[in-house]
């Protein structure tokens, strides 16, 4: 069995406000349809070509008569909209029950256990944008040598320290140490490791972030291909969110290596495999600051390089483009957002100009993939295999 399939996550990339975004206070929130109107007519013409205008009416980027792919868009049906829940719904896995939030900052009771066990100080504890908190906290970081722990709208324990005053190393294990303090109630989603260098008024995050998950709390899609043997790469953070359970991951600088990772995978990878990737410019970068021309600046930058991955695919490879959630960089939100996602379709197996509609979960798309591989898994999902094979 030669088959091989790929998922592309544009981190943050939804498509319009998901039926229960009233719920989650994201009423309006269109991140595709909003960046995608701030730009000239028609600048996304290689992602046109494969049915993104087709999937909905969006401003600027009109349907075509014969898409090259399979289209649609998924609605997120498990509690949250952060990129855990969303890898884990694409995987099939589906939580009824939010992690919990922190708008406040985290309790005392859990920042002396942290303490306790790192021997080091806190500073901070409040929510906020990661560089503008570097900015607030970072001189006093290196005068003390103080863990910055902050959190945001999201169900996360970040901590960001110079590295040059703590090592790499040290502030991984500080976040393996808070991932074990950080159980029930307070079981956040993931604690990120947030390094940051400069001086004071010129500080810069780099690019050795690392998140820790929780695990998730069932089967995954990752786990089945696992069980029948057929490998399992990622590129991203992909194998964090999921607690390096059933996937290894090359983690990247951006979403320049990680499309050129995705590429070699197409080119050089395995005759039977998995390829699960992550391009985290869109949210990290651009969507958490408001930065519009950063995002239109992401967006043109992965439809310049689709024909090149289109030009890799071999004759029994199905490759998608999706999104985890929204992140409205045109709002006054910098948070996520409780968006629908995008789902396109290629491949030389794929019929195209086939819509596949609103599917109401993620796990659609795993269930999907776990037929083609020929597996009884589906998760919480209903494939749609059937209706995009030619």
């Amino acid at each position: 069995m030669a088959k091989r399939a790929a998922i592309i996550v544009l981190d943050g990339v939804g498509i319009g406000e998901a039926p229960d975004a009233a719920a989650y206070g994201d009423t309006g929130s269109d991140t595709l349809g909003h960046v995608v109107g701030q730009m000239a007519p028609c600048q996304l013409e290689n992602l046109r070509e494969i049915g993104l205008g087709n999937i909905r009416h969006i401003n600027g980027l009109p349907a075509i008569d014969e898409p090259a792919g399979a289209f649609g868009m998924m609605s997120p049906s498990a509690a949250g909209k952060d990129s855990t829940t969303g890898h884990w719904e694409i995987a099939g896995v589906r939580i009824g029950v939010p992690f919990p939030t922190y708008p406040h900052g985290f309790p005392e009771s859990v920042l002396a256990e942290f303490t306790s066990r790192t021997g080091r100080p806190v500073i901070g504890n409040v929510a906020g944008s990661g560089t503008d908190i570097i900015a607030r906290f970072g001189a006093e970081h290196l005068r003390t040598g103080a863990w910055i722990v902050y959190t945001s709208a999201d169900s996360v324990f970040q901590i960001a320290t110079h590295e040059g005053v703590v090592p790499l190393a040290e502030l991984y294990e500080g976040c393996e140490i808070a991932r074990r303090v950080l159980v029930a109630p307070n079981n956040v989603s993931r604690v990120i490791a947030r390094p940051f260098v400069g001086t004071d008024g010129a500080f810069r995050r780099t690019a050795n972030r690392r998140d820790f998950s929780v695990e998730p709390p069932s089967e995954t899609l990752l786990d089945a291909l696992s069980e029948a043997g057929i490998s399992r790469d990622g590129v991203g953070k992909v194998d964090d969110l999921f607690a390096g359970r059933s996937i290894t991951a090359r983690h990247t600088s951006g979403n320049a290596e990680g499309i050129r990772l995705i590429g070699e995978w197409l080119a050089r990878g395995p005759d039977t495999g998995f390829l699960f990737s992550n391009l985290v410019d869109f949210d990290q970068l651009y969507g958490h600051r408001n930065d519009v021309p950063g995002f239109i600046g992401a967006l043109r930058e992965f439809d310049a390089a689709l024909p090149a991955l289109r030009r890799a695919l071999r004759e029994e490879d199905l490759l998608f483009i999706t999104a985890d959630h929204g992140n409205d960089p045109t709002t006054a939100s910098s948070d996520h957002a409780r968006e629908n996602v995008p789902v396109l379709a290629i491949g030389p197996a794929v019929r195209p100009g086939v819509s596949i509609g609103r599917r109401a979960t993620f796990a659609d798309l795993g269930a999907t993939i776990s037929e083609w591989f020929g597996l009884g898994f589906r998760g919480v999902g209903s494939s749609f295999l059937g209706q995009i094979l030619g």
